[in-house]
Parts: C-alpha cells; structure tokens; sequence
C-alpha cells in the first residue's frame, strides 16, 4: 500500500510528544497535553486505529477475511513479543540498578513484582500486570486480536452501527464504574491477585470506544469529508471548543477543576466526556486544515519517525527506564541545562532508533525485477 506521508508525521509528532511527556524531566509538564485536554497517547491509538482499518479491510476485500484475521493475529503477536522484550529488561536490568541504588522511583515502579514475582512474570506474559510505562503495548494486543471481530462486522451491511453502538454504549458504562465491577467479579471466580492499579492505567472498556472509532474511519475513509465539506458551524464549534480547552489547560493546569470530582468529565485513563469532545473538536480541525499544511510543509523527521512507530515507541520506553533509573528520586531537583541535554539526547536517540529501523526495513523488501530490453525488432518498430 503507498504509504501516507501526513499520517507518518502525525504519529511522528505523537511519538516526539509522549518522550518529551515520560522522559523525567522539567519539561514533561509543560510538553504534556500541550493542545488542550488530549494527550498523545489518544491521538496514537486513533492513528493506528485508523491504519489497521484501512490496511486491513483492504486485506479483507481483496484477501479475505481469513487472510485480513491471519495478518492482524500476526501483528499482535509482534506486539506481544516487543511487551515480552520490556518486561524483561523491566525486571533485569532496571530492577538490579533499583535495588543495587536504592532508586525508590524504580521500586515503586515494580513494586507487586518485588512483592509477588512469579506472579508477576506469568501475569505480565499474560497482559495482566501492566507496570506503569508498560501499559500501552498490552492494550494494543488486546485491541488488534479483536479487530478482526469488528471488521468482519463492519463488512457486512449496517454492520458499522452495530459494532459502533455496541462499543459506545461500552464506554458509557465505563464512566459508571465498569472497570471495577468487572475487575471485582474476576477476583471472586479466579482469585487473582494482581492490584487494580496494577493492571494498567487505562480503562480498555473506555479507551475501546476510541479503538472502534478509528477502525470506522479507516475502512470508511469517505466518512470523513473534506477539507471544504465540513459545515462552517461544526468547524467554528471545534474552534472555540478547542480554543478554550487550550487556555484553559496552559492557564490552570492539565487539572482542570483542582479537586473537584468534574475532573471526571475530562479524565484521561476512562475518557471522561468532556474529553472526548476535545478530541473530536481537534480532529475537525486536522481533517479541515491538515490538508492545507500537508500541501505546502513535510516534515522529515516526524515523517522518518512514524515510519517506525513500532520500534521507536519502545525504543522511547527503554530510554525513559534508563534515565529514570539514573535521575531516580532527584526528578524536579536537576538544573534546567541538564534536563535540557537528556531531553535532547532521547530524542536524538529515538530518531537513530528510526534511521536504522527504516534502512534495515527498505532492505528486507525483495527487489522489483527489472524489465528485460525490448527484442530489437520491437526497438525499431518504435
């Protein structure tokens, strides 16, 4: 499939952005949700969303669905493979420094692991155990072995509004304590005993909703209009939408209402309403204007990142474990200067992460054969 530059440097952007946010530095909270109410774990999972139902169901119609179900279980189990590959190093390396340093950061990161560590590992190979950093990859496994489900229901007739209703009404519940009850009755059948909060950050009944929807774009790429076919109303909404949310956060906070249980509305790890709004308000706006930029700027850099997402995404993990294992409990108290240097070493590291990705990647694909020479008589007949 040829390749969409756009959509490479966005994911390049959001890749630069979560760094720039998990990176234990001074500039984390100011580089964290820098548009408003969204941070840049949404716009990622709605990125690859949006590929995996526009490669896929082009799989599906050109394949078919076994082929499309085939080529997702596979893409999952790379994932898997590279959340296996942290995991460890998670448990080795970075917890040998923490304990050999008394990092209290890194023992609070692994904390069930220093307390219950075989079942930890079992539970970590079985998504689980989610320790903090390494929550996302799980739910995109998760996310791709049940895509295939959404798009083959998609396929069929009105088949979108089923799988859209279903996930909609799953987020709702989601804000009304889903997760909890669902985790609870668990506890009682199986006797689990990995924490909660130790499963991950993110709500997956939440956070599918934002899955699902990307899925619908990509296989109905036509749902969304373009750049002159959005109502002058509904851009002007995302304006002043996105514009106060924008203030707002930079003005307050990324805490909009202090302590105020309305922090709810706009809560990050189940996807509070408010929220969501944000979202969509700055996603009228990318489909309305990005193509305009698109047009006239590239740039190479988010572009040669997002080519790579895999790889410099966990590329990113491991610089952040590694500088969080050295800066442990002096985060807040380095000079500015030196936040500065480490900030621009993890990214100058993700980027050769992505320059030998792209190159070793280019050079797996098989050659296209080159023409054999017209026979003479052809040569001069032309």
């Amino acid at each position: 499939m040829t390749r969409r530059p756009e959509l490479d440097e966005l994911r390049g952007l959001m890749l630069v952005l979560m760094t720039c946010t998990h990176v234990p530095t001074d500039y984390s909270m100011w580089l964290s949700q820098p548009f408003g109410f969204v941070s840049a774990a949404e716009g990622f999972v709605f990125l690859s969303a949006y590929l995996v139902g526009m490669v896929y169901t082009r799989m599906a119609n050109t394949k078919g669905i076994d082929a499309m179900r085939i080529g997702l279980w596979r893409r999952a189990r790379l994932v898997w493979f590279c959340q296996v590959g942290m995991l460890l190093f998670l448990f080795t390396m970075i917890a040998q420094i923490g304990l050999v340093t008394d990092r209290q950061a890194i023992k609070n990161l692994i904390s069930f692991y220093l307390a219950e560590p075989t079942d930890a590992l079992w539970t970590g190979l079985a998504l689980i155990y989610n320790p903090p950093l390494l929550d996302i990859l799980p739910m995109y496994v998760l996310f791709m072995l049940a895509s295939p489900v959404a798009l083959a229901i998609g396929l069929r007739r009105n088949g979108w509004l089923i799988v859209i209703g279903v996930s909609l009404v799953l987020w709702l519940l989601a804000q009304f304590g889903l997760s909890q009850a669902s985790y609870n009755t668990i506890v009682r059948a199986t006797g689990l005993r990995v924490p909660l909060h130790e499963t991950g950050a993110f709500e997956l009944v939440a956070w599918q909703f934002l899955w699902v929807f990307g899925l619908w774009l990509g296989s109905r790429r036509e749902a969304i209009p373009d750049r002159h076919g959005f109502a002058a109303w509904v851009v002007a909404i995302a304006i002043v939408y996105a514009g106060v949310c924008l203030v707002w956060r930079h003005w307050i906070g990324q805490t909009p209402f202090h302590d105020h249980e309305l922090n709810l509305l706009f809560d990050k790890w189940r996807l509070g309403p408010l929220r969501m709004i944000n979202f969509f308000a700055l996603l009228v706006l990318v489909a309305r204007y990005g193509p305009y930029v698109a047009k006239r700027w590239r740039f190479p850099v988010l572009e040669t990142l997002g080519k790579a997402s895999l790889p410099v995404f966990c590329a990113h993990l491991v610089i952040v474990l590694l500088v969080l294992s050295w800066i442990g409990d002096n985060f807040g108290l380095t000079p500015l200067w030196e936040d500065t240097i480490v900030l621009a070493m993890a990214l100058i590291g993700i980027y050769v992460v992505a320059l030998v990705s792209n190159r070793l990647d280019d050079q797996s694909k098989p050659s296209l054969p080159t023409p054999a020479p017209a026979p003479a008589t052809e040569r001069r007949a032309g």
